[in-house]
């Protein structure tokens, strides 16, 4: 027993002993003295006295939040939920420590008054473990710490809860499991102990194996030297070993399971640590499907989100399929959508499918249950980038509303070359450069190196790494011949030099002029590159993991007023002459003297929970869910749905 753990059901009046006296004196056999629900009456006041107080050391507690923090890659904007959190103690920590959504959950009444006492930032609730007051999807984060499972009759009771675990998991929501080790116990049962607890309570203890061997049953008996015997209690519980849970996790419909080993209790007191004298940790993930949000609102926002194929190949990516990572990237979308979805006056459904998006769009709009799409397929039709356009030309066609820019538009922005054209006319700075067609074999070369070499058509840093940063002909040439034969790319090329000065992007939300919000402007920090590698942000840093790129991160972007002001004036008038709709991201570089140069405009840019638009909307106090319903909301202006959902309200009352 012996820690938090022993957390779970209200205290009720009485003890745990099978009779109206304080002591049933010497017994042959502890299992026969057990209550099924020992578990209700065991957490309280005394409790905390004979065995919370084994953990009841801050320090303690600071190390074991430290560790599931890093085993969880927990962050502030986490929903977590301690199950069984007993008094509190690791919730009040993550809260003393910035997570502002953190949650508690036990059966004890008297527990969990005592933790709201520790901190009112916390929710704590009475409840039970098998049955959980949650909705399905709620939690990012499920925690059962402190040796808190397995005190329940029955091992099916304790797949209840795994399970009910698995209901308020998000879809890659990750759970954590801290419990006794069990096979350990077994070999390591110490039948009998006492202790002093203070200068007037002592306690003794008997312990022994359950007749089938899976339960470790304990009698506690505590005395005080002036009363005698005040409490005479059992209670139980069920022995996992390492492989045991892992495979009781599997069953119960969890994913990625690990685990990270064994802890030994780090307690001052130094005396019996029972049942926590040695637990492990295992974590899992919550490998799911989304349930449905049921809604009771009129007027409905019907919105259809139109995405890439993940069962199609996209060259883009390093293995050319959708990964994990992919699907954890879609699912996170998903989360923050339902949020919307249930405070917000929408309901908004998926389409993946290529091959039959056409027929499923008909088939809704028939149905009118589309108005209109969140067209976040910046993969392309059929996850080919230069098809990008082809999924609004189709919206158009159809006659369905749609976020983001028009075919026109993207069309032009995939083509590098065309749009340094179009800055150069409207009197916007870029780079020096010249364009290799695709059946040209000879060049000349009219500034100096360094350069960069660049596919004329890509997208997501496609054929960019460090190589393409050149200082020779030599070096040209190669370059290349390997985008050509390695990648297959038989399109021009555009060679740019190399501005050595800060990598920019600035994010506009909205419709230039009437509505609209220009977001902080950020840099690329470098500083963590070897002072060899050249200062790109390409392929590389964008997808692979173990590249030395991957540790290149975005920052607030420090620039001189003036220097600012000139690029947010002009990416605003690139915007607007390209006809740009509800979002764009364009990229800036700094040359060796401080004057800034155009790189790209990207209509309709990465939309993903980590991506530059998200990291520049939390610059400006948006959370990722925010910026999804800015850009929906901005596009909602522009298509004047507000005027069509007030005529509708009013053909409603008359009809009435």
């Amino acid at each position: 027993m012996k820690e938090d753990s022993l957390k779970s059901e209200p205290p009720q009046k009485g003890n745990n002993s099978n009779s109206g006296k304080k002591t049933i004196g010497p017994i042959s056999n502890l299992e026969e003295y057990l209550k099924p629900d020992w578990w209700k009456t065991i957490f309280n006041s005394k409790y905390l006295k004979t065995d919370g107080d084994v953990v009841d050391d801050k320090e303690i507690t600071r190390k074991e939040v430290d560790l599931f923090i890093k085993i969880l890659n927990m962050n502030p904007e986490d929903r977590i939920l301690d199950l069984c959190c007993g008094q509190g103690r690791h919730c009040v920590e993550l809260a003393n420590r910035g997570f502002n959504r953190v949650e508690g959950l036990d059966r004890s009444h008297y527990l969990i008054q005592k933790a709201k006492k520790e901190s009112l930032s916390v929710r704590f609730r009475e409840g039970d473990a098998r049955k959980l007051p949650y909705a399905s999807d709620t939690f990012d984060v499920v925690m059962i710490l402190g040796n808190s499972f397995g005190y329940f009759e029955t091992a099916k009771e304790d797949m209840m809860v795994l399970r009910e675990v698995l209901r308020v998991l998000k879809p890659w929501g990750r759970f954590l499991i801290d419990i006794s080790d069990g096979e350990y116990l077994r070999k390591n049962i110490k039948p009998r102990s006492w202790e002093w607890i203070d200068k007037k309570y002592f306690v003794c203890r008997e312990r022994s194996l359950s007749l089938d061997k899976t339960r470790l049953i304990s009698r506690e008996i505590i005395s005080n030297v002036d009363s005698g015997v005040i409490a005479d209690q059992f209670y139980a519980e069920r022995l996992y070993a390492e492989n045991e849970i892992i495979e009781f996790l599997k069953q119960a419909g969890f994913n990625n399971i690990i685990s990270h080993g064994s802890i030994r209790t780090d307690s001052k007191r130094n005396q019996d640590l029972g049942m926590i004298e040695k637990r492990i940790i295992i974590t899992a993930v919550a490998k799911k499907q989304w349930s449905a949000v049921k809604s009771k609102k009129h007027h409905l926002r019907n919105v259809v989100v139109l995405l890439g194929d993940p069962n199609k190949v996209d060259i883009l990516k390093p293995l050319y399929l959708f990964d994990e990572d992919d699907l954890y990237t879609i699912d996170r979308l998903k989360d923050s959508l339902r949020e919307i979805e249930k405070e917000y006056n929408y309901s908004f459904s998926y389409l993946y499918n290529h091959e039959t998006m056409i027929k499923d769009l008909i088939r809704m709009q028939e149905k009118g249950k589309i108005d209109f799409v969140f067209n976040l397929c910046d993969e392309g039709y059929f996850n080919d980038a230069r098809k990008e356009l082809h999924v609004p030309a189709l919206l158009d066609i159809l006659g369905i509303p749609y976020t983001g820019s028009e075919p026109q538009c993207l069309a032009h922005c995939y083509d590098k070359s065309l749009i340094r054209g179009i800055a150069e006319e409207i009197g916007i700075p870029t780079p020096e450069a010249f364009f290799i067609k695709s059946g040209d074999v000879s060049f000349e070369v009219p500034f100096d190196f360094p350069m960069i070499i660049k596919p004329n058509f890509g997208d997501s840093s496609f054929g960019i790494t460090r190589r393409n940063v050149v200082n020779s002909i030599e070096n040209i040439i190669s370059v290349i011949s390997e985008i050509r034969d390695k990648l297959g790319y038989e399109k021009p090329i555009l060679i740019e030099e190399f501005l050595s000065g800060k990598d920019l992007s600035v994010g506009i939300i909205g419709n230039f002029p009437n509505s609209y919000t220009v977001l902080p402007v950020i840099e690329e920090d470098y500083s963590a590159l070897s002072p060899e590698l050249p200062r790109v942000c390409g392929y590389e840093a964008k997808w692979l993991q173990d590249s030395p790129y991957w540790k290149v991160k975005s920052i607030p972007a420090e620039l001189k007023p003036e220097t600012e002001r000139f690029i947010v004036d002009c990416s605003l008038r690139m915007f607007e002459r390209l006809e740009c709709k509800d979002y764009a991201r364009l990229d800036w570089r700094l040359n060796s003297k401080g004057e800034p140069k155009l790189l790209e405009v990207n209509p309709n840019p990465g939309w993903c929970w980590d991506g530059h638009l998200a990291k520049m909307s939390k610059l400006k106090g948006m959370s990722y869910r925010e910026m999804l319903l800015a850009i929906l909301r901005e596009a909602e202006k522009r298509l004047k749905f507000e005027e069509k959902l007030d005529k509708l309200s009013s053909a409603e009352v008359k009809m009435k």
